[in-house]
């Protein structure tokens, strides 16, 4: 951790039930936290800051709802509705240095926001750090709560803030896509299946499968939204409530909803709610979908416009950057490159949130920190890359009419209305001796004299067959 400027070594000393912790003067963070930080050390990964952005709103509006019940004096509830609305703004990030490999309940992240709720409070009502009075982190800041309760709360408040903006990207991809959809209705251009050439299509229903495909997932992530609303809180330890008021959950719950406007609610069920996580599995099952489609499109599009002379050509990416350090005037489809990329990323996000669903051994989930890193750092990488993929790439894309028109007429699967005129058999050899001859299909069927010019130019006309 970063001294701060003029306190390079100044420390101070504070206690837990274990005994002493030296730690930074400067830090708002308390003893448990520093056992913590000491302790996992082993990676660069840190809480997300939505994670962080969660918990302040837990705190903030537990505190209210203590006040409202009766068990936590005003002046004290207000002091920490502060503190954690400073940590929700964003103004002490620089406190919560744990590592997300660390405890599987995630019990060091919330005894860390409670130690620095309970120092800044202290600090503006009077006091000093590391004093816990008047306001203790345990007593006050986590007052009718559990680390098993408030974990998975924040991880579903935290998923379904980020899925806003996610399905607000999905939009604007699918947007491009359709747009494509429009600007290529009228282009006519080869199917391939098998990668083998096929009948003709136009290039706009090629695109309006690609934003089908965005729009469907959309549909699948917004259907996740019912239970990551449903929150846990007011279950404390393992769902029982023990040592948590009456009305407190729902008081809470209806509070967060009219703050963040999602309908968040008490869940019916705390001990689900707190030893399954279902539905983070769900929502990377969701986000898993979303990347396998985003990889076939990005896969599509570099086909598509591969070449630009040696390959298929029949579109045109916007040109972003460079291409080779060797070959002058070589330029890659780097942005679908980086979409591939990040959906196979997406594609272990999944697997370690479905193994992660698993351990969750009787009445409490143990790898939480971990889940809630893997589908928060899933919305928001998913959400750029969207935003990106539409604005860098989808709306850039330009088409070459006559690349499209050359395929076309050079395709074999221009045959396949003969077979209803001449029969499968006959219509598969002139294929056939058009390919061994290396000649157009129109020019073979011509020469057989099966049909008259008439009937080829009905029957081979492509944009008869779309």
């Amino acid at each position: 951790m970063t001294p701060r400027p003029g306190e390079p070594h100044a420390t101070r000393v504070e206690s837990d039930t274990m005994g002493e912790m030296t730690l930074p003067a400067w830090a708002l963070w308390g003893a448990q936290t520093e056992r913590a930080r000491e302790n996992f050390d082993v990676s660069p990964l840190r809480i997300p800051r939505g994670m962080i952005v969660a918990l302040g709103l837990v705190k903030k509006h537990a505190a209210r709802a203590n006040a409202g019940l009766g068990v936590l004096d005003p002046p004290l509830a207000e002091a920490i509705e502060t503190a954690a609305a400073e940590i929700i703004a964003g103004t002490w990030n620089d406190h919560f240095p744990l590592d997300v490999f660390q405890t599987g309940s995630g019990t060091s992240w919330n005894m860390n926001i409670n130690e620095v709720i309970s120092n800044r409070a202290n600090e503006l009502l009077g006091g000093t750090r590391g004093s816990k009075t008047p306001i203790h982190p345990n007593d006050h800041v986590n007052r009718g709560q559990s680390s098993n309760d408030v974990i998975p709360t924040a991880i579903h408040l935290a998923n379904r803030i980020a899925l806003e903006d996610l399905l607000q990207a999905l939009q604007v991809l699918a947007e491009s896509l359709r747009k494509k959809e429009q600007d290529f209705s009228a282009l006519i251009k080869l199917g391939r299946t098998h990668l083998q050439d096929a009948v003709p299509m136009t290039l706009g229903q090629e695109f309006s499968g690609f934003a089908v495909q965005i729009e469907k997932a959309r549909d699948r992530i917004r259907a996740t939204a019912s239970d990551l609303e449903e929150l846990a809180l007011g279950g404390t330890a393992l769902g029982t409530g023990l040592n948590c008021e009456p009305g407190f959950a729902q008081t809470v719950a209806r509070t967060l909803a009219e703050e963040t406007g999602l309908p968040f609610r008490s869940a019916p069920n705390k001990f689900e709610a707190i030893a399954s996580r279902d539905a983070q599995v769900a929502l990377m099952g969701a986000l898993n979908t979303l990347a396998t489609s985003l990889m076939k499109i990005a896969n599509d599009l570099r086909l598509l416009a591969s070449g630009p002379r040696g390959g298929l050509g029949e579109i045109t990416l916007p040109s972003l950057q460079p291409g080779s350090s060797i070959m002058p005037g070589k330029v890659n489809p780097v942005i679908p490159e980086m979409v591939i990329q990040v959906a196979a990323h997406i594609n272990g996000k999944a697997l370690s949130v479905t193994i992660a669903g698993q351990h969750g051994p009787l009445e409490l989930n143990m790898m939480l920190p971990l889940i809630a890193h893997e589908t928060l750092s899933a919305l928001e990488l998913l959400t750029r890359t969207c935003r990106v993929f539409a604005e860098r790439a989808i709306l850039g894309i330009e088409a070459d009419p006559e690349r499209l028109s050359y395929w076309i007429e050079w395709s074999l699967a221009l045959v396949t209305p003969l077979a209803r005129e001449i029969g499968y058999d006959k219509a598969a050899h002139l294929a056939y001796q058009a390919y061994r001859e290396k000649r157009m299909i129109r020019d073979v069927v011509r020469e057989s004299g099966f049909l008259t010019e008439q009937q080829i130019q009905d029957l081979l006309d492509p944009g008869k067959m779309v």
